[in-house]
């Protein structure tokens, strides 16, 4: 199965539909509650329920998921082609999206409505079974920038800015930022100085890049100043962006506790910093993108 452990929690939603075609005839014996089988639309809500529960157990690579709320409702169509329209909608607060669940809730509805109708009706056909709206996740990227916001990176190291070491955590964080989509106008390395990063730093603001990404610095070391030469600088501060991190972090290793990262802005430029360790920058990226970017427009007055 795919690995989603480095995927959010995040509240994840679906809507789909499914028709059975029939006769008018038939929708008049519902109607009338003169199916043999009985009650019709309380157990095809009940199946589908449990087709939805069962979806990990039908599909090979569909990945448990909490199913937080579902509901499915039913619409007489007498116009044109007579049949029954399966409406679904459903929510999770998860790793991955729950819209397998709700197509199969529909589907597996369609499925018993077809068993209880098949003693009155030959001419029963299931169709259009489709999503119609999904959101979480992915889903909801357009949301957070219309332009590849630009970004720059600064990797703050003693022993790569003397090239006894070579960088991994700035190329990986610059291979982060194209996937979704950002635009990295910059890249530079200096040592863990705090004049060095402070001066770099205020050149990008003035070039008004929107997001500046820095490495290494945040942890106890005795040269580990790239925390405080970004504190001083900051104008407001962005704990919640730290804390997710932290928290995201903590979930995979407990020395995440141990990052002193510091996030804020300076004019309307967001300035984060990363630890310096590939694992732990992935990881910090992984909790907070693509969101971040949302902070450029609240920065320019444009609100939540």
């Amino acid at each position: 199965m795919r690995d989603i452990t480095s995927k959010q929690i995040t509240l994840r939603t679906a809507k789909a539909v499914a028709v059975i075609y029939c006769t008018s005839e038939t929708i008049s014996l519902i109607r009338n509650n003169e199916l043999p089988k009985g009650n019709l639309f309380d157990v095809a809500r009940a199946a589908g329920f449990l087709g939805a529960k069962l979806t990990p157990q039908l599909l090979p690579h569909c990945h448990p998921v909490t199913i937080d709320a579902m509901d499915l409702s039913f619409e007489f169509n007498e116009q044109d082609r007579p049949g029954i329209t399966i409406s679904g909608t459903a929510k999770s607060i998860g790793r991955t999206g729950i819209e397998m669940e709700m197509l199969t809730a529909v589907s597996v509805a369609a499925l018993e409505i077809y068993d209880m109708l098949k003693p009155v009706d030959t001419t029963l056909e299931i169709g259009g079974i489709k999503l119609l709206k999904k959101t979480g996740g992915k889903s909801d990227r357009s949301k957070f920038f219309s332009t590849p916001p630009p970004c720059a990176i600064l990797v703050c190291s003693d022993s790569t800015a003397s090239g006894q070491r070579e960088d991994k955590s700035g190329i990986m964080i610059r291979q982060m930022l194209e996937k979704v989509n950002a635009n990295v106008l910059a890249y530079e390395i200096v040592p863990d100085d705090k004049a060095l990063i402070q001066q770099q730093i205020l050149k990008w603001v003035d070039e008004d890049i929107h997001f500046i990404f820095t490495t290494g610095g945040t942890g106890l070391g005795p040269r580990d100043n790239t925390v405080s030469a970004v504190s001083e600088l900051l104008e407001r501060d962005a704990d919640g962006i730290t804390e997710a991190m932290r928290s995201f972090g903590q979930m995979r290793t407990p020395m995440a506790m141990m990052s002193r990262a510091v996030a804020g802005s300076i004019a309307h430029t967001l300035v984060l910093t990363l630890p310096g360790s590939t694992d732990g920058a992935r990881e910090s990226l992984e909790a907070v993108l693509p969101g971040l970017f949302h902070a450029r427009k609240m920065m320019k007055g444009g609100g939540h």
